[in-house]
């Protein structure tokens, strides 16, 4: 199925407007739901009900109303909501260009992409091919439904990504959380620099890894659709799972000889030469040793037919 813009918007770089369409660039409808039965196993639905009278209240007739003091509201009729949506704007002003990796993605919101529209391939192209070269991105306001919105205009091989942003006071503080401060060993440290060094990625691929727990969930489903009893999952035994204090030195050491045992013989190997010399003065650890390799992708497997995915 065809992409679906969700939006016609006016990109304004400079004095030069790009005219482009906003598509959404994720999807939930990945996520298994269940539904709410009546003993009778009849689905069952929602009322609302007035708080004052107890009285079912039909949706057709609600308003939405703000609350400016306890229990007292002021109300908006429709209309005056759809006055308050369309009084925002569809042109987006790019008020500054930053460092590319200047925003800590923790200010990350919901993600689109924008293609250009009509007239606007040889700008947007221009856009696009300016920031990508430069190594910066757009930072751009958006009035949307009652809200200026903060947005990232990056570049990807591909086109121009739409991040939303939020604003400071949405999001918390890792200060406020007094995380301890705990000083570590040389020792401990270069351990677990062996252990990073092992199991390191020159980049993300988002296909090489799934939704274990979804598949698990749905391979259940098929089990009840078939008449099957689902048995509870086992505890699986493990040190974290026992709740035992052990040492730090000795987990380190296990976790390195566990990787090492576990890596294939004709594995490729890793150019980290800096990283092996720090390694190879860790205690317990070979004198020499060749560089790690790099653990090799084991074949994605074959999707399983679930009845149960809609």
């Amino acid at each position: 199925m065809p992409a679906r813009s969700i939006a016609s918007l006016s990109l304004s770089f400079g004095l030069v407007s790009i005219p482009v369409k906003l598509y959404t660039a994720t999807e939930s409808s990945s996520e298994v739901r269940f539904h709410m039965l009546a003993p009778d196993g009849s689905r069952v639905k929602q009322q609302y009900i007035s708080e004052k009278t107890g009285a079912v209240v039909e949706r057709s007739s609600m308003n939405k109303g703000y609350e400016f003091e306890k229990d007292r509201f002021v109300v908006f009729t429709s209309d005056e909501l759809k006055a308050l949506e369309d009084a925002a704007s569809h042109v987006v002003e790019i008020v500054a260009f930053i460092p590319e990796k200047a925003v800590n993605p923790v200010f990350y919101d919901r993600a689109y992409y924008i293609a250009p529209d009509k007239r606007g391939g040889k700008p947007y192209s221009l856009l696009q091919q300016a920031l990508a070269q430069s190594g910066r991105c757009a930072l751009a306001k958006w009035a949307f439904k009652g809200k200026t919105r903060i947005v990232q205009v990056r570049p990807e091989e591909d086109g121009l990504v739409f991040q939303q942003l939020l604003y400071a006071d949405e999001v918390r503080s890792l200060s406020d959380l007094h995380v301890e401060r705990v000083e570590v060993s040389d020792s401990e440290l270069k351990l677990a620099l062996q252990i990073i060094d092992q199991a390191a990625e020159d980049s993300y691929d988002p296909a090489a890894y799934e939704d274990e727990e979804k598949k698990r969930i749905l391979a259940a489903i098929d089990e009840k659709i078939e008449g099957k009893q689902v048995l509870t999952q086992e505890a699986v035994e493990s040190t974290r799972g026992k709740g035992q204090v052990i040492d730090l030195m000795d987990a380190l050491r296990a976790s390195l000889k566990g990787r090492e045992t576990a890596k294939p013989a004709a594995a490729p190997k890793r150019k980290s030469a800096e990283r092996t010399a720090q390694a190879e003065e860790a205690p317990a650890a070979p004198k020499t040793r060749k560089p790690p390799a790099r653990a090799a992708k084991a074949p994605a497997e074959a999707p399983a037919k679930v009845r149960a995915r809609k």
